[in-house]
């Protein structure tokens, strides 16, 4: 970049076009641009948390109307039969394999992200995932189990996981003056991405069902289709700030706060401070509360509320006929989209509040509230009171989206900058570890409970509740035990010169906005924004109607 502020040709000579340095903003670009571009990504992969709408259609992919079931079917063979249906239990190991493997590559490949670039990232996860899912396609047209688990879950997963952290540290270093909001703005494009991908899916699906096919299939090679050109809008939408870049007017707080540190820690010493294990910690006792109930909205309601769901309050779980089971199994299902909008809501609402209040007293906020909620939930639930029980759950689930969006504002924050997008990749191990802790937790009491001869009912998830309160107790002490850290941990400013070189070798000027960033919404960014926006609106009426019924 010349003193003029343009940029010269020989500048990006050899310069690859998916290169971190062809990425450099110019001048006159408008940071408001970045986070659709973030959205676009996540609202596509963010489909994951969907995928169980396929669950119950390929069930029945060789039976068409009733699933071919083979009594003696195990896991291992259920991997290469051709000739039984699969069953759910078998097609749910995707869903495991896709957040495992999110906090697994995230954690690998999160160093490498840093070097390459966001839009090298970007392209690369719109490769895996919508590679992946046509792989899945594939799998279902020569009835192959084992090609689903490696298409859509592993090689889906590693997509997953670049494609989330791709955009953090970028959006970190376009506001420092709002890390959480911007952060925010992007991950709840993760928790929205079903909300947009599942009425689709069975959109797709039912229009593509024939007498012979299920219409999975083809609905998988359509979404991969739309996905991918989303996503590579997104990756090509991405930029970077040039070193020494800051906002218009905007100059970093002196000493405002002891937890905000302004210097940077590099990716080789982060697991070495007990800081970075006390966030995982966090993290991971957060979402292990969450992600459990998550998965067990719909039954957990239907077996608490049972008839009192359709206006029969003295009727238990057991003694409901099959036509009423099924009406309140659609209530239940608008129980679980709502909770699916506070986790959107949440994170972006917990991660702006974060701006105002600090990360750490965000996080006690969720702990605190989070005990509480828990330890009332099976007095609401024994009230049936239906009300204070869903609005006590939806908080709960804000709070849990809150946290994956809060995160990585708090590690910039401890840890700074330069490797915030690294970091944060390696702390993900704790949203692969709450993914099996959660469930389990959840799962496996209250199969306990009624092998215990507990009816299903308002006392099957009591002693569930008071054990995810004690969980988020831990979370709160470890929190509490989170300080600034200590002077040796940072590196010099030579060493964060060093690292900035190949950036400040594409510009040149003294430390400011260089005509960069400015704009706010104008017309071009309302259109990005539209891009992305009108899908999710789309997605968001869609659930709200199917949550009507739930007070209707």
């Amino acid at each position: 970049m010349t003193a003029a502020g343009t940029r010269t040709d020989g500048a990006l000579a050899g310069v690859g076009l998916l290169d971190r340095e062809r990425i450099v903003a110019r001048p006159g670009f408008n940071r408001w641009l970045v986070p659709p571009a973030a959205l676009a990504i996540h609202l596509c992969i963010g489909m994951a948390y969907g995928f169980s709408v396929f669950w119950l259609p390929l069930s029945k992919s060789l039976g068409i109307t009733a699933s071919t079931a083979c009594p003696d079917l195990t896991l291992a063979s259920a991997l290469f039969t051709t000739t039984c249906d699969w069953r759910v239990a078998d097609l749910g190991w995707i869903y495991t394999l896709f957040f495992v493997l999110l906090g697994s590559s995230a954690a690998i490949w999160g160093g490498w992200l840093e070097r390459a670039g966001p839009r090298k990232a970007g392209v690369v996860s719109a490769c895996c995932w919508c590679g992946g899912i046509i792989l899945a396609a594939i799998g279902v047209i020569t009835h192959q189990l084992w090609m689903m688990w490696l298409g859509a879950g592993v090689i889906g997963g590693i997509g997953l996981g670049l494609g989330y952290i791709s955009p953090v540290s970028t959006l970190i270093k376009w506001f420092p003056d709002r890390r959480g909001m911007a952060t925010g703005m992007a991950i709840m494009g993760f928790g929205g991405g079903a909300m947009i991908g599942a009425p689709l899916a069975n959109l797709l699906m039912n229009t593509f069902k024939t007498d012979t096919s299920v219409g999975v299939w083809q609905t998988f090679i359509v979404m991969a289709a739309i996905y991918f050109v989303f996503m590579m809008g997104g990756a090509f939408g991405y930029r970077i700030p040039p070193a020494g870049w800051r906002p218009e007017g905007w100059t970093p707080p002196a000493a405002k706060s002891t937890m905000i540190t302004t210097k940077h820690v590099h990716l080789r010493n982060a697991h070495r401070t007990k800081q970075f294990w006390l966030i995982w910690a966090v993290l991971c006792l957060n979402v292990s509360a969450g992600i459990g109930v998550l998965g067990m909205a719909s039954p957990m309601l239907q077996e608490i509320f049972a008839g009192s769901l359709i206006g029969l309050p003295d009727v238990g779980f057991a003694q409901l006929d099959a036509g009423q089971k099924a009406s309140i199994a659609t209530i239940a299902a608008g129980f679980a989209g709502l909770l699916s909008l506070f986790n959107i809501a949440g994170r972006f609402f917990w991660a702006s509040l974060s701006d105002k209040i600090g990360r750490k007293n965000t996080y006690y906020c969720f702990f605190v509230l989070g005990i509480v909620l828990y330890a009332l939930a099976p007095t609401f639930a024994g009230m049936g009171n239906k009300a204070l029980f869903v609005l006590s759950f939806g908080i709960i689930l804000s709070m849990y989206g809150g946290g994956f969006a809060t995160i990585p504002a708090y590690l910039a924050d401890i840890f700074g900058t330069q490797f915030v997008g690294a970091i944060h990749g390696r702390l993900l191990t704790a949203w692969a570890t709450a993914g099996i802790v959660g469930p389990v937790v959840v799962n496996y009491i209250r199969e306990a409970q009624i092998a215990a001869g507990v009816a299903p009912g308002p006392t099957l998830y009591t002693g569930t509740m008071y054990i995810l309160a004690g969980m988020l107790a831990l979370g709160l002490i470890a929190n509490s035990l989170i300080r600034p850290l200590s002077d040796k941990w940072f590196m010099s400013d030579e060493e964060v010169a060093a690292l900035q070189a190949k950036s400040a070798a594409v510009n040149a000027g003294p430390t400011g906005s260089f005509g960069i960033g400015t704009g706010g919404l104008d017309a071009k960014a309302m259109l990005a924004w539209a891009v992305v926006g009108i899908p999710l609106l789309w997605g968001v009426w869609v659930t709200l109607r199917a949550t009507f019924a739930l007070f209707g």
